[in-house]
């Protein structure tokens, strides 16, 4: 059951592209160059990775960034961005099970909010935070259907 949650401002190391609807997974398998470039910096993430969502049109692609919050935030190089994820209050939810369940978990937390009538923190297509959380460390849990995500969707203030 998904749950509006505070949160305060984490600041982020990420590498941003824009990525067909069929291109994620592709996507995905290049947070190895973001654990480079931090390892390189000497700069130690403090969560899990995110997919965060900056623009979401199903035809003309996404706007996407996948990276790690960090303290330690420093200026990008090239695709390498920095940034804040905003203070505030989020919609979240917790997923357990394959990524390619995602889709439909992001369909019913959407729905929750229009039924509990939240305002997004959305215009139109671009999201001011839109986040996928991978709390699932491949490296212990090689079963992709043994992950645990969590989405969480900025609200308006």
């Amino acid at each position: 059951m998904p749950e509006i949650v505070e949160v305060g401002e984490r600041p982020y190391v990420a590498l941003r592209g824009k990525v067909a609807m069929d291109g994620i997974g592709a996507f995905a398998d290049r947070m190895r160059e973001v654990i480079d470039w931090l390892a390189a910096k000497e700069i130690a993430p403090n969560d899990a990775p995110f997919f965060k969502y900056d623009v979401v049109d199903m035809d003309a692609g996404l706007v996407m960034e996948i990276g790690f919050p960090v303290d330690d935030l420093r200026s990008g190089e090239g695709e390498i961005v920095t940034g804040v994820l905003p203070a505030g209050r989020y919609a979240t939810v917790s997923h357990h099970g394959h990524p390619d369940g995602l889709m439909e978990a992001t369909r019913e937390l959407l729905a929750w909010g229009e039924e509990q009538g939240v305002e997004w923190d959305a215009n139109g297509n671009h999201w001011t935070a839109r986040l996928e959380i991978y709390r699932s460390d491949p490296r212990e849990v090689p079963d992709m259907n043994d992950w645990d995500t969590d989405l969480q969707f900025k609200l308006k203030d």
